[in-house]
């Protein structure tokens, strides 16, 4: 009974967080036809992707004591109806303002979406079976991504541009009432006995100890290994971030797609990039049983990750289709690079620390993602084209990966005098 609870609930966690990607590539997809009836440049554009970032970078260091203050039931649900709400009101703006107060109201929401995610597998898995919870979780990524191109360009075909965010919304409200109710934390689910929840407590790891006070976070700061791993975040994110909001406008500015031409191949890349997240956690996996050290281990998979990212800059020389695969490349290793970042917190911190340093890190990459969104939008409105943009994302995951080597100088658990009272 337990075993089949907990995949349930992994698989409508993964729900979730597909929809939240879904919501996300809205307004990249719908972009052309946006622009239609309200003008929008390319600075402007990444102004509401910045709106959207800045707000989710808040969230996400923040949103885990929101969730421990009133629950991952009730929390999970405020938060994915407050998203879901925000992202249908892009449907009625009537101009860039009302568009970018929607895109802060939709950041705000699902920055809330990974901490709460997070704790639900905590409260239901134990540690053996919580980096397989959350890599189906994760692969929820990819299932958004991939779905919301030909998903958007058949409702834009049909209806129009403000359909997209109505449908979007609707879908968010319909997961909201399903979580409500299905979801019980372990301990007072009403479908386990007695006996059932009694032996929870020792498979579970997870007690309102847990919750770290603010203070502790700036004891971390001072860790190099944190400034390190937030500073790679920051760099390799403002690649990812780009790629993921600005491919469809690519598309459309420089390739000359119309709407059907980008829901008929702009979901190839982000395909590959569900793949690239299962594959870079295997490869590590697989050197550890073939007897290599963690920090081998670890850094020979993230070497091999961001040594793809270089191709990126052929971009702007490449037929379409090749260009179509140069991103898929970049996506891959992208998320093949993300998935052992987010590792890395667990590897070198004690359990009760981890929350905070990801916490920390996801917020340097969402910040990362706003302030180079905000340069190529500037760099692409002044004649600079597209070429210049690739050329610095091509290097970001290569500076990042020096940057880990430098300030992780092994993967092991950090040894500090605050850290050791949370071993």
């Amino acid at each position: 009974m337990i075993r089949n609870l907990r995949w349930r609930i992994s698989l409508l966690l993964s729900a979730a967080i597909a929809i939240s990607y879904f919501d996300r590539q809205t307004l990249p997809v719908a972009i052309a036809a946006i622009q239609r009836e309200i003008p929008i440049s390319n600075t402007q554009f990444s102004q509401l992707q910045a709106c959207f970032l800045i707000a989710y970078a808040v969230m996400y260091a923040g949103g885990g004591k929101l969730i421990d203050a009133i629950g991952t039931r009730a929390g999970f649900a405020w938060i994915m109806l407050w998203w879901s709400l925000a992202c249908a009101s892009h449907g009625l703006a009537r101009s860039f303002g009302m568009l970018a107060g929607s895109r802060l109201l939709l950041g705000a929401g699902e920055g809330g979406g990974f901490p709460a995610a997070t704790k639900a597998v905590a409260e239901w898995f134990p540690a053996r079976e919580r980096s397989t919870a959350m890599g189906i979780i994760n692969a929820g990524t990819a299932v958004g991504a991939v779905i919301a191109p030909p998903a958007i360009s058949l409702i834009i075909t049909g209806l129009n541009w403000r359909w997209v965010f109505f449908a979007s919304g609707a879908i968010g409200l319909l997961w909201t009432l399903f979580w409500w109710k299905r979801y019980q934390p372990a301990r007072s689910h009403p479908q386990l006995g007695f006996f059932e929840r009694a032996g929870l407590d020792e498979a579970l790891a997870y007690t309102e100890s847990d919750i770290r006070p603010a203070g502790e976070w700036f004891r971390l700061l001072a860790l190099p290994q944190v400034w390190g791993l937030v500073s790679a975040k920051f760099l390799s994110d403002a690649a990812w971030y780009f790629y993921l909001f600005w491919l469809p406008k690519y598309l459309y500015d420089a390739r000359g797609f119309d709407i059907k031409a980008v829901g008929a191949f702009a979901w190839i890349p982000y395909a590959f990039s569900g793949v690239g997240s299962l594959c870079g956690g295997w490869l590590s996996s697989k050197l550890i049983q073939r007897g290599h050290s963690l920090n081998f281990a670890r850094k020979a998979a993230l070497g091999a990750s961001a040594a793809m990212m270089p191709c990126i800059l052929f971009l702007t020389h490449a037929p379409v289709n090749l260009a179509l695969v140069l991103f898929s490349i970049a996506f891959f290793g992208q998320q093949s690079w993300s998935t052992l970042v987010m590792i890395l917190p667990a590897d070198l911190f004690p359990q009760r620390a981890v929350g905070s340093v990801a916490g920390m890190v996801g917020f340097g990459g969402a910040i990362g993602g706003a302030v180079f969104g905000l340069i190529a939008g500037y760099l692409l409105d002044h004649g600079f084209g597209y070429g210049p943009v690739f050329l610095a994302v091509s290097t970001f995951h290569v500076a990042a990966f020096l940057i880990i080597l430098l300030s992780v100088r092994r993967v092991d658990l950090v040894r500090a005098k605050f850290l050791e009272v949370m071993i």
